[in-house]
């Protein structure tokens, strides 16, 4: 009888070892999935021999909503004057693929360069949030979120490349402020970029103006 209850105990240890293999194994699966879009900005970046670091994001937090993960993270800086959140690292990418979608990926860095720009200039808002959705007499300032194209691109791996390079500190951009793709725009509103601004230079179908 004795012999029959030590071989009881080893199958049941050993069925509770097996469930609690597989709940760690459910566990991992369902813990915290870093997005390599996030992850690919905080990394340690060289520019020009000098080391750029990102700010280390710790503290790493993972809300569920609706089976949707989030992933919390603290700010990516590119410069000490910037600090930019998880959101507005998402958006940053969103209208740089709306705006230059077409264009390659310096294209796409030159865009991403003037919101960064206009960021740094004291004549525009303060964060990225704020310079992409900004307003004037209620006209949006970029012209894919008036028309819903920033809430609905598919953000490429090239524009992740060329957003994350912009934030380690890569800037052709020349000091940019404004962009303009003239077969698409309105002739008014060339007229007044025409008029008021420094054309500098033309890459892809946009040109750059300060």
């Amino acid at each position: 009888m004795e012999g029959v209850n030590q071989v009881y105990k080893k199958y049941a240890s050993l069925i509770l070892l097996i469930h609690c293999v597989l709940l760690v194994a459910w566990l991992c699966i369902q813990g915290i999935t870093i997005d390599k879009t996030a992850a690919r900005a905080f990394v340690l970046l060289q520019k020009e021999g000098e080391a750029v670091q990102a700010t280390s994001f710790l503290g790493v937090m993972k809300e569920q909503i609706s089976e949707q993960r989030t992933l919390q993270l603290q700010t990516i800086t590119r410069k000490n004057r910037i600090e930019i959140t998880t959101g507005e690292y998402e958006n940053l990418l969103r209208i740089v693929e709306a705006e230059a979608g077409g264009e390659d990926k310096m294209g796409k860095m030159l865009v991403a360069n003037v919101i960064i720009n206009r960021v740094e200039d004291d004549r525009f808002p303060d964060t990225i949030n704020q310079v992409i959705f900004q307003e004037e007499e209620g006209v949006a300032q970029f012209s894919p979120i008036a028309d819903g194209r920033f809430y609905q691109v598919k953000i490429t791996q090239e524009t992740i490349e060329a957003v994350n390079d912009v934030l380690s500190g890569e800037d052709n951009s020349k000091g940019a402020l404004y962009f303009a793709a003239r077969k698409a725009a309105d002739p008014e509103n060339m007229k007044w970029f025409d008029e008021n601004l420094t054309r500098l230079f033309a890459y892809g179908s946009h040109e750059f103006f300060l």
